[in-house]
């Protein structure tokens, strides 16, 4: 595992979690401007964002199955295994984004 697979694990964790963290802000704002009540709102969005987030990091879903079937057909099950690295971490990344988005707000968990 050299520094590109660290790299890409790093970037799909801040790329989830810059998605979940702009598009609940960012909803906060507009949920402020249309007269509802933004805390309810960011709650529901973090959770909404959270599959789109990872979606956004991993860079599609089809590739990435499509990825994990050839490596694993293929017998390269190291290339596998870094697949779903970056998924865990792009799943990661959203997780830290909505538990960060209800520790702000002081929501449910």
């Amino acid at each position: 595992m050299g520094q590109q697979f660290w790299t890409t694990v790093i970037l799909d964790f801040l790329i989830a979690l810059g998605v979940v963290l702009g598009g609940v802000m960012l909803g906060g704002v507009g949920a402020f401007l249309a007269d509802d009540y933004p805390m309810f709102k960011m709650l529901r969005l973090a959770e909404q964002l959270k599959i789109w987030a990872m979606v956004a990091a991993i860079g599609g879903t089809f590739d990435m199955i499509k990825n994990i079937e050839i490596t694993i057909l293929g017998g390269q099950i190291n290339l596998a295994l870094q697949q779903l690295c970056f998924i865990i971490s792009a799943f990661l990344g959203a997780h830290t984004g909505t538990v960060l988005i209800r520790w702000m707000i002081q929501g449910e968990y």
